[in-house]
């Protein structure tokens, strides 16, 4: 891989750093060719800082160390995505990421339901809401309702109304996330599990 560090009069290109599981953007930093050769060899992500005026590794301190996963350049081989396996917090402020995001899985629309979900479990007592009121019946109560929505999808599955069965599937979908959280798992342990399987 050929990176241009002359583009730039100070001989840095910038370097997003990118978890390797989560794909979430964990940071940006800047290289020179020492630091991304520096990175190579050590496989501990390794910036120029411009504050410094030195070599910096990410966790050179904290032990909060980027441990490199892949790099690759963009088409003007002028900037590079760095994935990472972070050993930590990324920001020095102590947060997962430098935008002051949590560093979780994403999985779209049910990474927030999951947190609702999740919501509903830590004020079960209080919560006017049918999840909560799930959560206070018990972990036999939500086990059933799986065990029934799934019944519900076989059934709907033998039948030619793709509305009905795709409006089972995300109630199966639903209470299996409720269940989770009954028994203390997320939607990243089975993927977890799944990735586990597959290699």
């Amino acid at each position: 891989m050929k990176i241009d560090f002359s583009k730039y009069e100070d001989g840095l290109v910038p370097a997003i750093i990118q978890d390797a599981s989560t794909k979430n953007v964990l940071m940006l930093g800047f290289m020179n060719a020492e630091a991304y050769e520096k990175t190579l060899s050590t496989n501990k992500v390794t910036f120029y800082s411009r504050s410094k005026q030195r070599l910096w590794t990410k966790g050179e301190e904290t032990k909060n160390y980027l441990i490199l996963d892949s790099i690759k350049s963009d088409c003007d081989n002028d900037s590079l995505l760095i994935q990472v396996q972070p050993q930590g917090p990324t920001c020095h402020k102590g947060t997962d990421t430098c935008w002051g995001e949590r560093n979780r899985p994403n999985f779209g629309f049910l990474s927030t339901l999951e947190e609702i979900i999740e919501d509903r479990w830590n004020n079960k007592e209080t919560a006017d809401s049918y999840v909560a009121s799930l959560f206070r019946k018990g972990i036999n109560k939500v086990a059933q309702k799986v065990g029934e929505e799934a019944v519900e999808v076989v059934i709907e599955s033998k039948d030619d109304n793709d509305h009905l069965f795709l409006n089972e599937s995300a109630d199966l979908l639903f209470h299996i996330m409720v269940l989770l959280q009954a028994k203390g798992f997320h939607l990243r342990d089975v993927e977890n599990t799944l990735i586990a399987r597959h290699k």
